[in-house]
């Protein structure tokens, strides 16, 4: 009998289901990297500059490679980058650093330091298509850009999964700054690939995303949506993503089930 786990604070509670009652399991694709390609690509790193890395959201996925990084730097006798994250994911964050890792808020309004170098894990968005570096960039930092941004749009429906006019402004804004990202395109066994770079070029990592996450089901009266994954499941306006995605797979008059953790809404 097929099981569904949900997780209820540090509980899993389980849910079973007759398995006549579901139709087919419908998952991201993708080799999962080990950590020797991992640091493959880790090692392109210049280990010897000043480095803040900042975080962006708390994910399994970021945190493996900080902790990859951090055991790269110790094997080169290279000095350890700073962590910085907001105030409401910093506690998250430095839970899982490595141990003797240091942690500091993230309250800059300004990006030109050219020594940050963002982390962030890619998904899908309603209005950008995709959820990127640059597009929580523009989102965070860029307010006349962002209402640019918005105009661009194509309509009122959600276009998650397609390159946007309004990621096109995304990416002019970051384009505007010396700064540097490492994108990650993961799914719930892992992280698929990672892309190192400007914003504006770790973009090039939408096509990793689209190749193992959109498919084309047909489509069905009743589905079970999930996230998948930390990344997109921290609060329940972050969740509804994973309802826009497949909003074209469900019939009229169809139901949906979003299933979502939301743990990161409360804040200390």
């Amino acid at each position: 009998m097929p099981e569904i786990w949900l997780n209820y604070g540090i509980t899993d509670v389980v849910l079973d289901i007759k398995a006549e009652n579901l139709e087919q399991k419908i998952d991201s694709d993708g080799k999962i990297m080990d950590d020797f390609a991992i640091n493959e690509k880790l090692n392109s790193i210049d280990l010897s500059k000043p480095m803040e890395l900042v975080v962006l959201h708390n994910s399994k996925s970021i945190l493996k490679i900080i902790s990859l990084l951090f055991t790269l730097c110790e094997q080169k006798s290279k000095p350890f980058p700073k962590i910085l994250a907001e105030k409401k994911i910093l506690n998250l964050v430095k839970s899982g650093l490595p141990e003797g890792s240091a942690i500091n808020e993230f309250d800059d309004v300004d990006i030109s330091n050219t020594n940050l170098v963002f982390m962030g894990e890619m998904g899908f968005d309603g209005l950008f298509g995709y959820e990127t570096i640059a597009t929580r960039l523009i989102k965070k930092f860029g307010t006349e850009s962002m209402l640019s941004a918005y105009a661009k749009r194509q309509g009122n429906f959600p276009t998650p999964g397609q390159y946007t006019e309004s990621l096109t402004e995304a990416k002019k804004f970051v384009d505007n700054f010396e700064i540097q990202a490492i994108e990650i395109v993961s799914n719930s066994e892992g992280i698929l690939d990672f892309t190192i770079g400007h914003p504006s070029q770790t973009l090039s990592a939408t096509k990793i995303l689209e190749l193992n996450s959109i498919k084309d089901i047909g489509q069905h009266k009743t589905m079970i949506m999930s996230t998948g994954k930390d990344a997109s499941n921290d609060t329940l306006g972050h969740s509804l993503s994973s309802l826009w995605n497949c909003s074209n797979a469900i019939k009229k008059d169809g139901l949906a089930i979003l299933v979502a953790e939301c743990k990161g809404w409360f804040r200390f």
